[in-house]
């Protein structure tokens, strides 16, 4: 019966040369098909498994094809990971080639696109074939540090004869796949390998770190190229009528108009510019704009939306519900978009953006932050918002409703006028106290409705 598995990192790094020789009777055993005295880790277990259903040769060193230098060009320019090449080198190389290893970047198949560090240790890489356009895929080479976290979807290190081919056993390695933020898709792995006396049992937890930190720049970048592209299409969707929606060219959305908003609209594998057709939307018309696309469904703009729900009753689970014409959905809201979307709806006529400021901070000039805010509001209710000054545009129904108590009002902010409404109470109203502008339906739902009349009289 075998023994638990073996804490490989820290054998290692008492003795490299007895961690090797364990594993390699480990292996053996395992591949004789005999009970092991110490059982592999599950993750090399499990993998080891794969590779014989596969027919990976253990005892010989199988490569395929490299790719050619023109492929290797080529799909280094259109993967998304050339974006984090510098948060890479940043957080790995300099540790890398101080500790004798190398970093290497492979694409979401396994082919080694990025190889940089010790130059000892990249050519001894070159004589098991760990070079760009190499195949490295977990079925094609065994088990090991690149394609092993792409079929697990999880950070993994492989030392010596967990390698399941048996001339990686000189070699030690950590690898980490990195998703696509947008969607979870793989992009790839970002491995760092080197001899096998220079594993350090704190390599996988660095790896996996920087794997992070790439992903969160590229939710950076991505959000970023969104704002860019928001900005030029709102002038753009402010003048049209009917359905619109302005994506980057992965069909990410930026800004819709008169039509429910979602997270990606399904586009062709390559959009062009005129009338086409969308399972989403029909037959509609298609225009380039910098950084993505202008789509505009061909039909009659439907009417304005019917109402808009503004929930704020539990703590903690604010929402906006729209229901129009167009369809119903509903938007979860931060503790931030919930102050503001509040506020806009106790104040009909508009706030501008340092009115805002003053009612959330106490100051207004902090203008950039409320604009940088309200641009995130307007991804997804940008078709019922006006702005200067913003507010709901004018034939909407507003329906606010609101604790039972006024204390419990977004109890999480400090924003001045909320806290205000918040200590006030709800005062006396008398009937049609709180009746807003005729063009602008409004109603307020919840014992405390009171408490808009008070918020309005405490804004400037």
């Amino acid at each position: 019966m075998a023994h638990p598995p073996i804490d490989v990192t820290r054998l290692a790094a008492l003795d490299a040369a007895q961690a090797a020789r364990v594993l390699g009777e480990v292996r053996e055993a395992t591949l004789a098909g005999h009970p092991a005295r110490i059982a592999p880790r599950p993750v090399i277990g499990q993998s080891w498994e794969r590779m014989l259903r596969g027919g990976v040769d253990p005892d010989h060193d199988v490569r395929s094809g490299l790719l050619v230098r023109d492929e290797v060009e080529r799909r280094r320019q259109t993967s998304e990971l050339r974006h984090v090449l510098p948060v890479l080198r940043e957080g790995l190389l300099s540790v890398a080639d101080a500790a004798h290893h190398i970093v290497v970047v492979a694409d979401q198949e396994g082919r080694v696109l990025w190889r940089e560090g010790c130059a000892s240790v990249l050519r001894r890489a070159d004589g098991f074939g760990l070079e760009p356009g190499a195949d490295w895929r977990e079925s094609v080479v065994g088990t090991n540090g690149v394609g092993t976290p792409l079929v697990t979807r999880q950070p993994v290190q492989v030392f010596s004869a967990e390698h399941f081919v048996r001339t990686h056993h000189s070699w030690t390695c950590a690898g980490a796949p990195v998703t696509d933020p947008r969607d979870g898709s793989l992009l790839g792995v970002v491995d760092v390998s080197g001899p096998l006396d220079t594993l350090h049992p704190a390599t996988l937890a660095l790896v996996g770190s920087v794997a992070g930190l790439a992903e969160a720049r590229l939710r950076e970048l991505h959000l970023t190229s969104l704002e860019r592209l928001r900005a030029v299409a709102a002038p753009v969707l402010a003048r049209l009528g009917g359905r619109a929606i302005a994506v980057d060219r992965d069909g990410w959305t930026a800004a819709v108009t008169g039509m429910p908003y979602t997270n990606r609209l399904a586009l062709p594998k390559e959009p062009s510019a005129g009338r086409g057709w969308l399972p989403s939307l029909g037959t509609c018309f298609v225009e380039p704009l910098p950084g993505g696309w202008l789509v505009r469904a061909d039909d009659p703009a439907p009417r304005r939306p019917a109402r808009i729900v503004l929930d704020l009753a539990q703590p903690r689970r604010w929402s906006v519900t729209v229901a129009s014409d167009a369809g119903t959905w509903c938007q979860e809201l931060t503790p931030r978009h919930a102050e503001l979307l509040y506020l806009l709806a106790a104040r009909p006529a508009g706030r501008s953006a340092a009115g805002l400021a003053d009612d959330l901070f106490g100051d207004s000039g902090r203008t950039v932050t409320v604009r940088a805010e309200m641009s995130r509001v307007r991804r997804y209710l940008g078709a019922f918002l006006e702005h200067r000054p913003y507010r709901f545009c004018d034939d909407t129904e507003v329906e606010l409703n609101l604790p039972d108590d006024p204390r419990d009002l977004l109890a999480h902010s400090t924003a001045p006028a909320v806290r205000r409404a918040r200590v006030a109470g709800p005062p006396c109203t008398a009937p049609g106290a709180a009746a807003s502008p005729e063009n602008h339906k409004e109603r307020i739902s919840g014992p405390s409705s009171g408490v808009l009349d008070q918020v309005r009289r405490s804004l400037p």
